[in-house]
């Protein structure tokens, strides 16, 4: 029996734009199984939606909590998000 999709909206803040942190995030979803999406905010922030299975969700949501190495994450706002049945993952 697959898992149930969950969702995830994530707020990424800290110098998280122009360091690689939308596309690292969309190859790590895309390896995980999770769809979704990921954007760059007027405010300096990342956003993202993740859906998928609880497990690779979760992978993700980890990744976000430090980014890839130029960056430097100061916290990541997670919310439940609704599962929207996206497939693949973009970068907006």
């Amino acid at each position: 029996m697959a898992d149930e999709a969950v969702a995830r909206d994530l707020v990424i803040h800290g110098r998280v734009q122009g360091v690689f942190f939308r596309d690292t995030l969309r190859r790590l979803a895309v390896d995980a199984g999770v769809s979704g999406w990921a954007t760059n905010s007027s405010e300096g922030t990342v956003e993202a939606h993740l859906e998928g299975p609880a497990e690779g969700v979760a992978r993700v949501v980890e990744f976000a909590q430090h980014g890839p190495d130029r960056a430097d994450v100061e916290r990541v706002d997670v919310s439940e998000g609704s599962v929207e049945g996206l497939q693949g993952f973009r970068v907006r």
